[in-house]
């Protein structure tokens, strides 16, 4: 894992994001947040877990499907399982260590 502080890289509304095998942050700060870092490094393991390219493509999948189910963007993106997870589990700084593989088909609902 390699933290990177890129302001620009960053989309508007959004102070980070992982992308295999780096956590790109908007804020220098952040990198020492462990509660923020958490949750990009759950999202780098659901990455590693799918073998990074069809991560994106589900993710990219589910949010579509979400929009459509909420039409709304913001809620759209919070229900996204891989988000549910690592929102859920990001103050958690051991749960990297206890979690099971796919742990975020855990977070697949259609409510």
């Amino acid at each position: 894992m390699f933290l990177i502080v890129a302001k620009y890289l960053i989309p508007k509304g959004y102070r980070g994001m992982a992308v295999f095998p780096f956590i790109i942050l908007k804020y220098h700060l952040d990198k020492e947040n462990p509660v923020f870092v958490n949750h990009e490094k759950i999202h780098l393991r659901q990455q590693l877990e799918l073998l990074v390219l069809p991560f994106y493509i589900f993710y990219v999948l589910e949010y579509i499907i979400r929009l459509i189910q909420y039409k709304n963007k913001d809620l759209a993106y919070r229900n996204i399982s891989f988000e549910r997870e690592a929102y859920a589990n990001e103050t958690d700084l051991n749960y990297l260590r206890n979690r099971s593989f796919f742990g975020f088909l855990n977070y697949i609902t259609l409510k």
